[in-house]
């Protein structure tokens, strides 16, 4: 990018006093409230995707709590929050059959009482409705692709990625030049692992005394299902089968309105095991007896995958910088223990924006928002991830007996216990080598439950400019084949859930990592679990991806 700004630069650059990173709940929330403190304060939010929720997959079951503190009136104004909850089932699946828990004996964080079913790209794309109305500029299609500093080395802004640059890193006939945007305070807000997120933590050194960010990979397919069979407001969440008892995971089975459902499987991507692939376990468990009768009759609208957070209150960075915040999933927020992260990302949202209209009302600017993490820790929302903090701990112990901790954890001494579990092992470093384990073998794919990956994509919408330099970096080129197949089977083919890693050999029957590129859900899968993190997940040409509906 610098050798393009040199040879074409200087940049446009555009003046404001916030600028945020990313369209999702939190970086439109802190929009929204910014403008509600005070309308003269300028913001603008960048949004990679095509239009405000093109990129956005949840679940997902809402927490309104949040919302209904930024918008109180939000069901007047017509928030897409259509079907309140009306049964909660966590069932325990074997092989063949499903044990319904009690009531009785489930956690609180399991309770989803007052909660909505909600496509929570449709609610950003309402929430952006909402920031128009208060003057906050939105432009979708541009990616935040590099930071920009000051001179003391401050976060001054972003810059916005170049177009029409050509797979040869050279401009094509309709290249244009990233624009920079600079603001008194920049707001990330990319989601899980974002992309500059990544970045701002190893400068500042964000991370230092916390444990690693723990991830999962949440694949999810929206159906229309037969009338008969559709329960308004019915959410299930199953665990077991089909993983083993060592491997964290779970699904989840929402039903929304106009008899579509939403279904899905999480696996935490500290799973040892490099012939694991989420994608077919999620293919497996739709053939649950106690869940394809769902299904009967149905048909597959949507498909998508995204990696979240679960790392909790011991896996928060530092999050402020001079200049500027991480908010949302790009921190990581999400309550693990409730399967819930909107109000969660909408809350920092907000904690941070009030920190930013306190700094620019002294006539601050580029400087640490110290009173952001300050507010956080006398929130609602610290009170809840202190509350949820052993869950995801107990449960890397296993299935049963991280069920009977975790019980314990949150029934028992109602997540006030006194202590505090932690972690030290990254994700990546969680794989183990593939002489330990024997391959697992996966049933074919039978075309009207469960699919192959590229049907699967071409239903998310994904699209990229063909001749567009690859947007999934390798720092070496000889490791996928060197190390990551030789030592571990290949394992970006299989926990990649669109397709786009696959080891093929050469006329001289070499083997060769080809990657497409091109099927590229921007899930960060690949740059989370790469056992060697030598793949690095960079923003594509600005639009480029999927392009949700109602998911």
């Amino acid at each position: 990018m610098s050798n393009l700004v040199e040879q074409y630069g200087p940049r446009e650059a555009m003046e404001y006093d916030v600028v945020i990173v990313g369209g999702g709940p939190a970086g439109l929330a802190a929009a929204i409230k910014i403008k509600q403190m005070n309308a003269d304060t300028s913001v603008v939010v960048l949004e990679k995707g095509g239009e405000l929720g093109a990129h956005i997959l949840s679940g997902a079951v809402m927490d309104p709590k949040a919302l209904t503190e930024l918008i109180p009136d939000w069901k007047e104004l017509g928030a897409p929050l259509n079907t309140e909850v009306t049964e909660d089932r966590v069932l325990f699946l074997t092989e063949s059959k499903a044990f319904k828990t009690p009531n009785f004996m489930l956690p609180k964080c399991f309770e989803n009482h007052g909660n909505y079913v909600i496509s929570l790209g449709n609610v950003v794309r309402w929430l952006g409705q909402q920031a128009e109305a208060l003057g906050v500029e939105i432009f979708p299609g541009f990616t935040g692709a590099e930071v920009l500093y000051n001179d003391d080395g401050s976060v001054k802004g972003v810059a916005t990625g170049n177009m029409g640059v050509k797979r040869d890193g050279e401009p094509g006939p309709d290249f244009q030049l990233g624009m920079e945007l600079h603001g008194k305070y920049t707001l990330f807000a990319e989601g899980a692992r974002g992309h500059l997120g990544k970045q701002l933590m190893a400068k500042f050194d964000l991370n230092k005394g916390k444990d690693p960010q723990s991830y999962g990979i949440g694949i999810k397919e929206l159906w229309e299902i037969d009338p008969s069979r559709h329960k308004p407001g019915l959410v299930i969440h199953t665990t077991g089968w089909p993983l083993d008892s060592k491997t964290y995971g779970g699904s989840f089975l929402y039903h929304l309105e106009n008899n579509q459902v939403m279904v899905g499987y999480v696996v935490g991507l500290d799973y040892e095991n490099p012939y694991l692939s989420p994608y077919e376990e999620f293919q497996r468990y739709k053939t649950h007896p106690e869940i394809r009768t769902f299904f009967e009759g149905a048909k597959r609208i949507s498909y998508g995958a995204r990696a979240i957070t679960a790392g909790g209150l011991q896996s928060l960075p530092k999050l402020v910088f001079p200049g500027g915040a991480l908010i949302g999933c790009d921190a990581g927020f999400l309550n693990m223990s409730r399967i819930k992260g909107s109000h969660a990302a909408i809350k920092s949202g907000m904690l941070a924006a009030e920190a930013v209209v306190a700094a620019l009302g002294a006539g601050r600017s580029a400087d640490e928002l110290a009173a952001y993490p300050t507010a956080f820790e006398q929130s609602w929302l610290h009170e809840e991830l202190h509350v949820a903090r052993n869950v995801k701990p107990w449960l890397k112990k296993g299935l049963y007996l991280g069920s009977l901790m975790t019980g314990i954890d949150q029934i028992v001494f109602r997540g006030k216990a006194p202590w505090t579990l932690h972690h030290s092992t990254p994700d990546h470093a969680c794989l183990r080598p593939a002489s330990e384990f024997a391959p697992i073998t996966y049933p074919k794919p039978d075309g009207k439950l469960t699919f192959d990956r590229l049907s699967s994509v071409f239903i998310s919408n994904t699209n990229h400019a063909e001749d567009q330099p690859v947007h999934l970096t390798l720092k070496d080129d000889s490791v996928p084949v060197n190390v990551n197949l030789a030592k571990f089977a290949g394992p970006e083919s299989r926990y990649c859930p669109a397709g786009v890693y696959e080891f093929i050999k050469t006329d001289e029957g070499q083997d060769r990592l080809q990657i497409n590129a091109q099927n590229c859900v921007h899930c960060k899968t690949c740059d989370i679990k790469d056992p060697t993190q030598n793949i690095v997940w960079v923003t594509p040409e600005g639009g480029g991806g999927p392009n949700y509906p109602n998911m």
